[in-house]
């Protein structure tokens, strides 16, 4: 609304100006030489009005003439511009169907059109890995890398193609120039992982409180990373400053409650500087979340030289705070052993070792029975029985990563030295077999040949040589 009022005025003083003029009439004379032009004032503003018209067209044609060359070039660079994108368009398809041929004649004719635009060279690059041309593929990242606009993403290129030929130097230079320019999360990682493969906790940890402070990772995985760095600096700590491995220890558990090997850590040494009873409330604090053996064993060992019937019952407890728990059912059973309460251990471990459920009992459940029959004088073959159930029985918790299984935690894969790699769980069956060793004073007890299979249902059948193999030697971590 407002605009067409002042539309309206607008107009309405144009009008006034004109009729102005048309009421006050005057005369324009001009004598040029010979040339002689008489008019009225109007005639004269109208006649000017219209030559610079004139001119202005003219001035615009001859500048559209000069032009021509210059707008020709500039129409050929879009054409050629619009099939480089085209061709890109084209490439980035293909790659993602996995046509190598198409990828490649594009990534050429992209190259022909756009000389060095971030996407030809990013789908020469691509192109150039699927084929595994890692030359021309570290050439584009490297033209990438020199241009600010795409330095982190060539960066990252060099930094992945540095890794495939096994070159760590190489692969932490380019992460750690990227990081130079920008906080990025791959960098930030790459980094990290580097630190952690060689054991410098230190410079990790820095590396970690670095990616928290630029939001690269969420609080609750800066917590877990820093509590997993902590435990690996107190395991170093552990015999020249075990005061103050305790104290890396138990701000790892403050970080992340669950990190069970930290609460082993923590509670061995509090039970080596004889306060069992703060080691006690430790594990009881994760038993509930957590269960390890481990933790089991320094539970109930807590404190050196106390009675059987006291380690009893503190893995009754355990039993009690998770009824439903194998380790502590496991717990149990080992303790009431060596308490000589045999009817107890058979107890705890009969829902282990049920031969009609579902579930096939673990190598641990049958060496606990193999343990108890010995333990119970039930002969040799009952024994020998359990063991060899033991020897095919499905595999127990263990702690893996990158399909390594050990008994003992660490904190890097031994593989690919990722940080945090290791987890408690049962292995999948398809794994490689594992043999697992019986208790020493099941051996011990046995005649020679040490250990003998037996079939199951028949355990006194003298004709049996399949011995038992040794257990493979697997990573060895920290807590054995």
């Amino acid at each position: 609304m407002l605009r067409l009022v002042f539309l309206f005025i607008i107009l309405a003083g144009l009008a006034y100006g004109l009729g102005q003029l048309a009421d006050q009439p005057g005369d324009i004379s001009i004598n040029w030489g010979s040339f002689h032009i008489e008019t009225s004032l109007l005639v004269g503003l109208l006649g000017l009005l219209a030559t610079v018209v004139a001119l202005s067209v003219l001035w615009s044609l001859i500048r559209f003439v000069l032009r021509i060359p210059a707008l020709v070039t500039l129409a050929s660079r879009a054409r050629s511009r619009a099939k480089g994108f085209a061709a890109v368009s084209r490439g980035m398809v293909a790659l993602g169907a996995g046509d190598q041929k198409t990828a490649a004649s594009a990534a050429k004719e992209a190259e022909k059109h756009l000389k060095d635009e971030p996407l030809a060279l990013l789908l020469k690059a691509q192109s150039a890995q699927m084929s595994g041309d890692k030359a021309a593929a570290e050439t584009a990242f490297s033209k990438m890398a020199q241009n600010p606009a795409t330095r982190a993403l060539g960066l990252r290129g060099l930094h992945v193609e540095a890794r495939r030929r096994g070159d760590a130097a190489g692969a932490y230079a380019h992460a750690e120039e990227a990081q130079k320019h920008g906080a990025t999360p791959w960098a930030a990682e790459a980094l990290l992982d580097h630190h952690a493969a060689n054991a410098n906790w230190a410079a990790a940890l820095a590396g970690v409180e670095r990616s928290a402070s630029a939001h690269l990772i969420d609080k609750a995985d800066a917590n877990r990373q820093r509590a997993v760095l902590k435990t690996a600096i107190a395991l170093d700590k552990k015999a020249g400053s075990p005061e103050e491995a305790l104290k890396l220890a138990k701000e790892a558990i403050g970080l992340s409650p669950n990190l069970v090997p930290a609460t082993i850590l923590a509670a061995q040494l509090l039970i080596a500087q004889k306060d069992p009873r703060r080691a006690r409330k430790l594990i009881e604090a994760i038993w509930p979340n957590a269960q390890h053996p481990d933790l089991a064993q320094a539970y109930v060992d807590s404190r050196p030289g106390d009675k059987a019937s006291e380690k009893l019952a503190r893995a009754e407890y355990l039993l009690k705070l998770t009824p439903d728990s194998a380790d502590a059912r496991l717990a149990v059973a080992k303790a009431a052993i060596v308490a000589r309460e045999f009817d107890r251990a058979g107890e705890v471990l009969r829902p282990l070792v049920d031969l009609d459920s579902a579930e096939r009992p673990t190598a641990r459940a049958c060496l606990a029975m193999a343990e108890l029959e010995q333990a119970r004088g039930n002969g040799n073959g009952r024994t020998r029985e359990w063991l060899a159930r033991a020897a095919h029985a499905p595999r127990d918790a263990a702690w893996i990563a990158d399909g390594v299984i050990s008994d003992t935690w660490g904190p890097v894969s031994p593989i690919t030295g990722k940080l945090d790699a290791f987890h408690w769980t049962r292995p999948m069956e398809s794994l490689a077999a594992y043999t697992y060793e019986a208790p020493a004073e099941v051996v011990e007890a046995l005649p020679e040949p040490a250990l003998v299979l037996a079939q199951p249902g028949a355990p006194d059948d003298p004709g049996l040589d399949n011995e038992v193999a040794p257990p493979k030697k697997r990573f060895g971590g920290i807590f054995g």
